[in-house]
């Protein structure tokens, strides 16, 4: 995502996040107000500030209707095609109803959400704990609700409830779970649907409107309840002071999926991965059972204040532990910038070639102390001319944006001095602001690729787009990034004085241009030389995404003293991309990846699930078979914190850096 500082709107606050997973926002916090009178407040707002969409329309309101249904009912599975239909009529009248400050046919829409799950409970419980039931592998299942639908009638319905527990007991089973044990879940899954149900507050309905109508607007504009919007501040500091791990959920408990390293759990050791916690408790505070507990009230039990201690309760296995953690600030390594040096030979010659990984565009709210991406990513590149490198690869294959003003600091450390991008946004749609690279000198003038993949979003584009118009730097990847060239901004509502807090809203107010003067919208950036690549899919990118905006182009504004480098293109480049196909097509590693790609193309979109447990028998035997040899085979001593592999297309970008540091000599 791409946010600016605040440069224009009083109001609002320049915000970084990661890629977040779109869906109804997280529950109101207790105390928090948001009632049905604010949401003709919140609709007028998104209309007075968004860049393209400023009043309501037949089709904004029969889209959102259409997809606050199916956020409510994802499976297609709680609603008739009939109900469905008539819901979506009903749900279109909400507009209208709500500027008089009627939510009734919201709330008793939730009614109808917990009766329908109330009926699929006892119908699984019937069918799925029978003592006579027997799993059915010849079972078939059409992937995609949409391309499913809502089932016609009630024998439909039961139907596919039939083929989908076959396939849920499957997943038990190969958890090695006895049958009984298999049922036993499952129904326990089924009764916290229903009583998830029933937990949907008036709160959690406003906020899923609020946000089903926002995207309908563009799919970058949302709505955010305080808690979401919290977590959202979190995951844009790069830091939060708690206990540090990364928690899931699974059939009612809360479940350790990752410990972060550096956190105060993995300083303690007082957790491992899969442990459930089954109570938590303040240091002198009675335990709160939290088995069945939603996991964002569970994660807000445990989250505190640096040098506060939680208690847990935790089960490991068959065993039942108590353990006492201090909480303590957590630094997110793992998404900030990171440097390695890679040694290779190449045609005789020993090359240094330095691997820059930088996964976010972080910080930029202007706190003293803050980390910021541009200062880490300033300090390795200091570092790489301190080590004398011959190369340098530049890795945004997992950055989906952030700052705006962090991306044109960032693009300035490549050239002396250029127009970096440019935006026009709602204040003044007729005017277009260019923002120019403000450093003088060039922090890193050697040779240069930059990989990207259909992740690379945003701020990761304007950088991209900008070393590809200059002839800067080789692009690598998948045929183009994502495809984002919007602008968001961020406005936090907080009434203090009335002791409400009403989270946040995120608008598209603007669109970002290239020095070229071409947009990223839809079209992103095309790789210069293209990898092989699972993501390389329409499924992936901004034209997947429905009610995207549409590509838009203006004069080129590329700067005239950008340069003290050797520009990258011609015959070199051909050249260089030559010999990348040459290695790609005889890579087992690329080959395996095309033939995951032709079996994606050739896939009907219906699971089997004979097929499907085949595949799992198959592949146990296989890593049984391997573990045993590596038991044959294993070193005395094993090394802890080992590096993750390169990914193929890492590995080959560093090949393409090594023929264009030895062709440009």
């Amino acid at each position: 995502m791409l946010l600016p500082r605040s440069r224009h709107w009083a109001p609002a606050l320049a915000l970084l996040t990661a890629l977040l997973a779109p869906g109804a926002p997280e529950a109101a916090r207790p105390g928090t107000e948001i009632t049905c009178a604010d949401i003709p407040d919140f609709t007028e707002l998104f209309f007075s500030k968004h860049l393209r969409v400023q009043q309501l329309s037949d089709e904004i309101r029969n889209q959102t209707a259409r997809k606050f249904l199916q956020n409510l009912d994802p499976q297609r599975l709680l609603f008739l095609e009939h109900e469905a239909e008539r819901l979506e009529q009903e749900l279109g009248e909400l507009f209208q109803e709500t500027s008089a400050g009627d939510c009734s046919r919201l709330l008793a829409l939730r009614e109808e959400v917990v009766a329908r799950n109330l009926e699929i409970e006892r119908f699984v419980r019937d069918f799925a704990g029978a003592a006579d039931y027997t799993l059915d592998e010849s079972a078939e299942l059409v992937a995609d609700p949409d391309e499913r639908g809502h089932p016609q009638d009630r024998a439909a319905r039961e139907a596919l409830l039939r083929v989908l527990v076959h396939f849920q007991i499957a997943d038990y089973l190969e958890d090695e779970l006895s049958l009984t044990e298999a049922q036993k879940r499952l129904l326990h899954r089924y009764e916290l649907r229903t009583r998830r149900a029933r937990e949907i507050t008036d709160q959690d309905l406003y906020s899923a409107f609020l946000d089903t109508f926002a995207r309908t607007l563009d799919p970058h504009s949302s709505y955010f309840s305080p808690d979401f919007f919290e977590d959202f501040q979190i995951q844009m500091q790069l830091s939060l002071e708690g206990i540090g791990v990364a928690l899931g959920e699974e059939d009612g408990y809360s479940i350790v999926r990752r410990v972060i390293p550096g956190g105060a759990t993995d300083r303690s050791k007082a957790l491992q991965t899969d442990d459930r916690i089954v109570s938590v408790a303040e240091a002198d505070g009675d335990p709160v059972d939290v088995v069945d507990m939603a996991l964002r009230d569970v994660v807000r039990l445990i989250r505190g204040k640096k040098g506060t201690l939680v208690r847990l309760g935790v089960q490991r296995g068959a065993e039942r532990l108590q353990v006492a953690i201090v909480r303590d600030k957590i630094d997110l390594e793992q998404q900030a910038a990171k440097m390695r040096i890679e040694e290779m030979q190449v045609e005789g010659q020993s090359l240094r070639l330095a691997a820059l990984d930088f996964p976010l565009f972080y910080g930029g709210t202007g706190r003293p102390g803050e980390r910021l991406g541009s200062r880490d990513l300033l300090r390795l590149l200091q570092e790489a001319r301190g080590e004398q490198v011959d190369g340098l690869l530049l890795d945004l294959s997992s950055n989906s944006g952030g700052v705006l003003e962090d991306a044109v600091r960032i693009t300035g450390f490549f050239l002396r001095r250029g127009n970096v991008v440019a935006v026009q946004n709602t204040v003044s749609p007729s005017r277009i602001e260019v923002y120019t690279d403000p450093h003088r000198d060039i922090l890193y003038k050697g040779p240069m690729v930059v990989l990207t993949s259909r992740i690379s979003a945003s701020a990761s584009e304007i950088l991209a787009g900008a070393m590809q118009d200059y002839r800067r730097a080789v692009i690598v990847g998948d045929g183009h990034t994502f495809g984002k060239g919007s602008v968001q901004t961020v406005f936090p509502f907080e009434q203090k004085t009335a002791g409400r807090n009403l989270g946040a809203i995120k608008l598209t107010t603007g669109l970002y241009f290239r020095p070229s003067g071409a947009s990223t919208q839809l079209r992103g950036v095309e790789s210069d030389i293209v990898l092989p690549s699972l993501f390389a899919s329409d499924r992936f990118g901004e034209r997947a995404s429905e009610n995207a905006l549409p590509a838009q182009s203006i004069p080129p504004f590329t700067g005239k003293s950008a340069g003290g480098y050797a520009p990258v293109g011609g015959e070199l480049l051909a050249e260089i991309a030559r010999r990348s196909a040459a290695r790609v097509a005889d890579d087992p590693d690329f080959e395996e990846i095309r033939e995951k790609i032709a079996e994606r193309e050739a896939d009907d979109g219906i699971l089997r699930l004979g097929e499907i447990i085949a595949e799992r028998r198959e592949k146990r035997a296989a890593e049984e078979a391997e573990e045993a040899e590596e038991a044959e085979t294993a070193d005395a001593v094993q090394e802890d914190g080992e590096d993750e592999e390169p990914t193929p297309q890492q590995q080959e970008a560093l090949r393409i850096l090594a023929d264009l540091v030895l062709l440009s000599r």
